[in-house]
């Protein structure tokens, strides 16, 4: 994602929760009273980004009969996250988040002059996290909630290519922590911000995410 996609995006929602102060509609106990709370969002892949550039060095001072593959034109889906709580009371929420994204290039083969020679479109790797949650509320107003949240759970991994054991599909340990979150409230719907990250691993040698999901933002409703 483009650095201006994201300044835009983060704008919109600060705007979202300035306003929340004058939309509001719900007391502080009517709002406790829903126990149920969705929310839907949309998480960055800056870290991606800044681990596959476009376009890789390309060797261009060897033979034309050289050829090698290279991994170009990166395209990201960005983090889509859909996540159930239910309130237990007014600091402890416990649920369950899904959080998907993906990656998308091209394998494209070019010979010692850097001229292209062959392509293969469509490469690409997903991650699926699924994991139960718990989210803690450390300032509860009327208009305004200051929380933290940890997950930890189930993370699959695939694409087109396979592991060293030909598998195309992996399971392995996933965590997201949010360090601090931001919501605004009104009525019963609210916008909400976060600070923190996404983890995947399946051993030490084998990371899917490492600080995936960096800002993460979206919108909910309480019932």
């Amino acid at each position: 994602m483009k650095p201006k996609t994201v300044i835009l995006s983060v704008s919109l929602l600060i705007t979202l929760l300035a306003n929340g102060f004058q939309l509001s509609a719900e007391s502080l106990p009517e709002r406790e009273s829903r126990r149920h709370e969705v929310r839907l969002g949309w998480g960055d892949q800056l870290f991606e980004n800044l681990i596959w550039q476009n376009p890789q060095t390309i060797v261009d001072n060897l033979p034309e009969s050289f050829s090698k593959t290279y991994k170009e034109n990166y395209r990201y889906s960005q983090h889509w996250s859909a996540e159930y709580q239910w309130r237990a009371n007014g600091w402890l929420g416990i649920g369950a988040l899904v959080d998907a994204s993906a990656c998308f290039w091209d394998d494209v083969t070019r010979n010692g002059k850097g001229l292209q020679t062959d392509i293969a479109k469509g490469q690409n790797f997903w991650n699926l996290l699924i994991m139960p949650t718990a989210r803690f509320t450390w300032l509860n107003t009327e208009h305004v909630n200051l929380y933290s949240s940890l997950g930890a759970g189930l993370g699959l991994n695939g694409g087109s290519e396979s592991d060293v054991d030909g598998k195309h599909t992996v399971a392995g340990f996933a965590a997201n922590v949010e360090l601090i979150g931001i919501s605004a409230d009104w009525g019963q719907w609210f916008a909400y911000s976060e600070l923190g990250g996404s983890f995947s691993l399946r051993n030490k040698s084998t990371i899917f995410l490492a600080a995936s999901r960096i800002i993460s933002i979206g919108i909910g409703f309480r019932f």
